[in-house]
């Protein structure tokens, strides 16, 4: 397993400067923010992508994944909230459509810059909505998904957590059985599944090598709040353990977009205690 870092930590700065100091601070990969201010899709150029290449080149980074979870940039303003919508569960069949053309512009994204896979995220259940009726929209959208994500040769891993349509790792298990592509996994973030109450060592062997990428931070009292790994409750001895006993062998990637006003001495001291933890994690 190698250690990355997202860049949606880095808010702060461009994605250009920001790819740089992820690397001058000694990570392997780094996460690319699919969104405002960084890559949000529907502004991307070819020349802010050749521009990027020359950066990874420089830096030695490889891709571990586009988060296209999120779409701050299609609102125009700066905010968390809705997160994750459009969804490619909306209702609103022209919302929908937005979410599919963006994640593919992704997926694209993905192909041109490395990126073995793009992260999504089912979004949240709308109120007055059946979750049935939602469960339906989701697998009509992620169908059409996958087809272009086969014909780019890139995967697409669902990231679950907390209060969305697909919040636990039995939901997220049994919509990949449903749609049976080896395109479809799991963008697993160990912290969502921490708040939940599951079982580490369950969850990595049940999804095992359904396992596309994973997101690392650390939470303290069951809250979902990013904390610098190592500052929280959760065991990374444990964690890493079992990854590696399951035969993973991708990016784990540090997600610490709850610091942007400190990013730099957030991804040193996560690297630091990562590397202490594991330190035959290369």
């Amino acid at each position: 397993m190698r250690l990355s870092f997202s860049t949606n930590a880095f808010v702060r700065f461009e994605i250009f400067e920001a790819v740089e100091r992820i690397g001058q601070i000694g990570y392997q990969g780094v996460e690319l923010l699919a969104d405002a201010p960084h890559l949000y899709a529907d502004s991307v150029t070819d020349h802010h992508l050749e521009k990027l290449l020359q950066i990874l080149d420089k830096t030695g980074l490889k891709v571990a994944n586009v988060n296209a979870n999120t779409a701050m940039g299609f609102y125009g303003r700066e905010f968390w909230e809705p997160l994750f919508e459009p969804s490619l569960a909306n209702p609103d069949r022209e919302l929908r459509r937005w979410r599919i053309a963006y994640s593919k512009k992704c997926i694209d994204m993905a192909r041109v810059l490395g990126s073995p896979c793009i992260s999504v995220t089912s979004g949240r259940p709308v109120p007055g909505v059946d979750p049935c009726k939602s469960m339906e929209l989701l697998i009509e959208s992620m169908a059409e998904l996958l087809n272009y994500a086969e014909n780019k040769s890139v995967r697409i891993g669902i990231e679950y957590e907390p209060g969305i349509l697909i919040e636990r790792y039995e939901e997220l298990a049994a919509f990949m059985e449903k749609m049976g592509s080896s395109y479809l996994g799991a963008n697993l973030d160990l912290g969502h599944s921490h708040v939940l109450g599951e079982d580490p060592e369950t969850v990595i062997s049940e999804l095992s090598s359904r396992i596309f990428h994973v997101h690392l931070e650390d939470i303290r009292g069951g809250k979902h709040y990013h904390l610098i790994p190592g500052t929280g409750d959760m065991d990374f001895h444990k964690l890493f353990r079992s990854l590696t006993q399951n035969g993973y062998e991708g990016f784990a990637t540090v997600e610490l977009y709850t610091y942007p006003h400190e990013p730099d001495s957030a991804a040193r001291q996560a690297l630091s205690y990562l590397q202490h933890v594991w330190p035959t994690h290369e």
